[in-house]
């Protein structure tokens, strides 16, 4: 394990329109080798989707219930999910091996790291035992903000993290998801909290830095 002082800062990238899901899947298979061979440095990368869903390798085909956009087989951990504009994913390829090789530390340093973003705009992100993704209290109910499905090979991280911004929550009725039909979906906007994206790329960079450490652009 590399101690943080001496780790090379992890790449942070930002990118503008939306990114066809082939596409990023293809870019972060060639990236994650690349780190693994140490021929390029760990990156987090911020992408929109056109809408989609994602069958994650967990997914149950019941849970498909109304295929009105293409539908992707992934290689994530997870079950359904849905991405599309304004919702801010985080693809996070990080080197494990340099990291203390503890998986399941990583994707609760994810939780964390959405909570984290979270708290930057007064929101109370929370963890629910048995139920992978963060979770906002509302009166009786509660409702999933941000989804998490990894993959890791050879140690490297890839996939990662979702985070509804201000989507149209009605596409996440054509699945259920994560298999959870009990509770909602919300979003920032749905709460109320009118930010832009560019207001929560800052604050995720920000919290990303606390909890995983330096990045550079």
């Amino acid at each position: 394990m590399v101690s943080e002082t001496l780790r090379p800062p992890v790449a942070w990238r930002v990118e503008s329109g939306l990114t066809p899901y082939p596409d990023a899947v293809a870019f972060m298979e060639d990236r994650a080798a690349s780190i693994a061979d140490r021929r390029a440095r760990e990156l987090v990368w911020l992408v929109e989707h056109p809408p989609i869903y994602t069958a994650g390798t967990s997914a149950n085909d019941a849970d498909l219930l109304d295929a009105r956009f293409p539908v992707f087989k992934t290689g994530r951990g997870g079950q359904f999910t849905y991405h599309g504009p304004g919702q801010r994913v985080g693809y996070v390829m990080l080197d494990l091996k340099q990291r203390g090789g503890d998986v399941r530390g990583f994707v609760r340093d994810l939780e964390e790291w959405l909570i984290r973003t979270l708290a930057a705009f007064n929101v109370k992100g929370e963890r629910r035992e048995g139920r992978v993704g963060i979770w906002v209290a509302r009166g009786k109910r509660e409702d999933k903000i941000a989804a998490i499905g990894v993959r890791v090979r050879k140690w490297v991280t890839f996939h990662g993290v979702s985070f509804n911004v201000d989507p149209d929550l009605t596409h996440f009725t054509g699945i259920v998801p994560c298999g959870i039909s009990e509770h909602g979906v919300t979003s920032l906007h749905d709460l109320g909290i009118l930010v832009s994206m560019a207001d929560v790329d800052v604050a995720m960079r920000c919290a990303f830095e606390d909890v995983f450490g330096r990045t550079v652009v």
